[in-house]
């Protein structure tokens, strides 16, 4: 099977991947496709490239590689990140109709049944009726998933964020006040998480942008998300230093 017909392969069963292609030096036109699961397919690309796979897909995005006379472009594949909200509120919807216009897919769950439907949550992909553990099993947060929690409800709250802070999710966050959230570092920890694994906790979650409505609440909300996604504060762009679309590395 050729580095492409895997590669089409993969993306049908949404399995994430970095093809490398040589494009000046030594066997320009090679290929070589590499795996999350380590799989290879294809040959002419040098190993020290190749041990920067796994970061390349966790960094999702595509990159011009140099080693010596060597230029390799790295095109990184995958499914669409994943919003996982808990709590079938008002403001989860809001989030799940911007995360969709964004091409992520959502999910949401609440263990109350009568909130976690599809006439009160329209724009989730996908509903869970269950407790916080329950859900986060089922769903296997990764690296590439953000988690909400809109609750407000120690019985819930912190199972779910105990839950999303053992997953590899890139983004944790919390709603509520800044005294709720003194309240649930204490719950947390009282429940055995680590002051370091809490501090992983975005909460209040969102940016400063003088949210009030639910839709602005959410926009907030995903903004941080984002920025996190990238390595960005999430700031002005008239104050950044950085450059303002994300730079490829030579």
């Amino acid at each position: 099977m050729s580095a492409y017909d895997r590669l089409r392969q993969a993306i049908e069963q949404e399995e994430r991947a970095v093809l490398f292609t040589i494009i000046e030096g030594d066997a320009v036109g090679a290929h070589l496709l590499v795996l999350e699961s380590g799989e290879r397919v294809g040959s002419g690309v040098p190993d020290e490239l190749v041990g920067q796979a796994d970061e390349l897909i966790r960094g999702h995005r595509n990159q011009i590689l140099e080693l010596g006379d060597r230029r390799v472009f790295a095109e990184v594949y995958g499914p669409p990140p994943r919003l996982f909200v808990y709590g079938a509120v008002d403001t989860a919807n809001s989030l799940c109709a911007a995360a969709r216009l964004l091409g992520w897919r959502t999910i949401v769950a609440d263990a109350r049944g009568k909130f976690a439907t599809p006439e009160r949550i329209p724009n989730a992909e996908e509903l869970i009726v269950a407790w916080p553990e329950e859900a986060l099993a089922r769903i296997k947060p990764d690296h590439a998933t953000a988690i909400v929690v809109l609750t407000h409800d120690d019985k819930f709250d912190v199972p779910a964020l105990k839950a999303a802070l053992a997953s590899e999710a890139f983004y944790v966050g919390a709603l509520g006040s800044r005294r709720n959230q003194e309240r649930r570092r204490e719950r947390l920890v009282e429940a055995g998480v680590s002051e370091d694994e809490v501090d992983r906790i975005h909460g209040p979650c969102g940016l400063d942008v003088g949210a009030e409505s639910q839709p602005e609440t959410a926009l907030s909300i995903l903004g941080e998300i984002v920025a996190v996604r990238n390595g960005r504060e999430g700031g002005s762009l008239k104050q950044s230093k950085q450059r303002i679309h994300a730079e490829v590395a030579e």
